[in-house]
């Protein structure tokens, strides 16, 4: 279990470094271990405009395959507006930031649990 959650966090580490590297904006990573069967963090990100959005999604893509994490399921790439790149552990959402604010995942996944709320 333990080296799984190292393996994601080191993927996270990763994710993180190619996005800064890409001038990614806004950059949010969220914990959802434990919350979702869906990978252990999401992380949500603006590109400026279509191209950067493109541009940050096909340099993340290039980054995972380089370190042996290739078998990535992308959505949206061919848009540009929203791109979704699923590694398992670590879901990256990459935004024009009027379609982040459409949708705005962060609040969605930040929202306490409800045994928080009643203790």
């Amino acid at each position: 279990m333990e080296r799984g959650a190292d393996a994601a966090a080191r993927a996270l580490e990763l994710v993180l470094a190619s996005l800064e590297d890409s001038k990614a904006e806004d950059i949010v990573s969220i914990d959802i271990a434990g919350k979702s069967a869906l990978g252990d963090y999401m992380v949500v990100v603006s590109g400026r405009s279509n191209r950067h959005v493109s541009a940050i999604s096909e340099h993340l893509i290039s980054d995972l395959k380089d370190e042996g994490l290739g078998s990535a399921r992308v959505e949206g790439l061919e848009t540009g507006d929203w791109v979704l790149i699923d590694t398992g552990d670590i879901i990256v959402h990459v935004f024009r930031p009027e379609i982040r604010e459409v949708y705005n995942l962060e609040r969605m996944w930040a929202t306490p649990d409800i045994e928080d709320r009643l203790h």
